[in-house]
């Protein structure tokens, strides 16, 4: 009895762990309407698994970064987003007063109350493009 008491003062063996992946990852906002789809999974190696994994970068920071104050449908709904006055990013107004360039470069540094995130171009172009399809006519 007291082993079995004692083994869980240890964390368990490495060798024993399965490998992570995005498809692992589930968020209470998954049933919501507009929240994200759970990742693909990964395809072959090649160019289109490095197109596949980037998708995959794209949806895991946006679930996990963005939507705690832009909410899953970008409307700036999210927990946080009344707080820190998240902009509304399917507002017709607001994407037609920012360029792709000057939304990337407000990913990668931050403004007021939003953090810079260090991220590959790729994942970057991918937000600004999710962004982009956020629209409302």
């Amino acid at each position: 009895m007291l082993t079995s008491l004692t083994a869980c003062d240890r964390p368990p063996e490495a060798s024993s762990l399965e490998e992570w992946s995005p498809a692992d990852h589930h968020s209470v906002d998954d049933g919501r309407k507009g929240a994200a789809q759970p990742a693909a999974p990964r395809a072959a190696a090649g160019a289109s698994g490095t197109e596949d994994n980037v998708a995959e970068l794209v949806d895991l920071t946006w679930r996990q970064q963005c939507t705690t104050c832009h909410g899953t449908s970008g409307k700036g709904d999210g927990q946080m987003g009344p707080m820190v006055k998240a902009p509304d990013l399917t507002n017709a107004q607001w994407q037609g007063a920012i360029s792709d360039a000057e939304m990337g470069a407000l990913i990668k540094s931050g403004r007021n109350r939003m953090p810079k995130f260090d991220l590959p171009d790729p994942v970057i172009a991918g937000l600004v493009a999710r962004v982009r399809s956020l629209r409302e006519n």
